[in-house]
């Protein structure tokens, strides 16, 4: 559905708004518990590798939510968005709000997004939405490093020491079952995939086995197997830590309404 907006002069539409939030919260809750690992990483370099990373993902969260606020012509900016929601509103998958884990965990979350992430942006790129399209082309970029970053320490990890070994299969094994909401279809995604503004989730299937596969291999891990699969982040349904990290990502904001730095 779109529309003009007298009060804005942009174009409204609903489904592109609806899309770009998905998107753009998926983006800022991962990005949120990549912060938690500031001045905890495994080493000093890390830390600064991890909050570049999560910086990629506010970077990449302000621009869709920016987006998601024009094109649903409500008024509302990225900070409303971003800080002004409750738990049932915010429609990012529950595997990039799972906590955080040990280190094996994170980056066993990291690879399974960033494999995902990276034929995402890419595809988007030819987005019929010129908007999608120009956040994708900057995206992209970030993607495929991240991807690479998560690559690196999962084969390190896993064909390291025994317990490094022992550590990362357990990590993979708990995130694993919730990557399979990334790549449910709904109506939403079937009229955007018909316009061509979105990506197609069976098209990025087998490209994210493909390369998770291959690196699992290389790190000598086991794919995991189970035909649990939770859902309903995307309908605002979440897990119980979400709850949690929201609290502490809007506290500041909603305690002092309308403050500027």
């Amino acid at each position: 559905m779109t529309a003009s907006s007298a009060a804005t002069g942009r174009l409204v539409d609903h489904d592109a708004a609806a899309y770009a939030l998905r998107l753009g919260d998926d983006a800022l809750v991962l990005g949120q518990r990549l912060c938690e690992w500031a001045a905890r990483s495994p080493q000093l370099e890390e830390d600064v590798a991890l909050m570049n990373l999560a910086l990629d993902l506010l970077g990449q969260s302000r621009s869709l939510l920016t987006l998601a606020g024009e094109r649903e012509g409500r008024g509302r900016g990225e900070d409303d968005l971003a800080f002004l929601r409750d738990e049932p509103d915010f429609v990012n998958a529950q595997l990039v709000e799972l906590e955080s884990g040990d280190f094996g965990r994170t980056m066993a979350r990291q690879l399974l997004v960033s494999a995902y992430a990276a034929p995402l942006w890419q595809a988007l790129c030819g987005s019929a939405d010129a908007d999608v399209a120009a956040i994708a082309g900057k995206a992209v970029k970030e993607a495929a490093y991240h991807l690479d970053h998560a690559r690196s320490w999962v084969v390190r990890l896993g064909d390291g020491t025994a317990e490094s070994r022992r550590r990362m299969q357990a990590g993979l094994e708990q995130v694993w079952p919730y990557a399979a909401e990334l790549f449910e279809m709904d109506p939403l995604l079937e009229r955007l995939v018909a316009r061509g503004v979105a990506a197609d989730p069976a098209v990025l299937l087998p490209i994210w086995r493909s390369t998770v596969e291959n690196v699992l291999s290389e790190a000598t891990l086991t794919v995991p197997e189970t035909d649990w699969r939770p859902a309903g982040g995307r309908r605002g349904t979440h897990t119980e830590a979400f709850g949690y990290l929201l609290a502490e990502m809007q506290h500041l904001h909603r305690s002092h309404p309308g403050a500027r730095w």
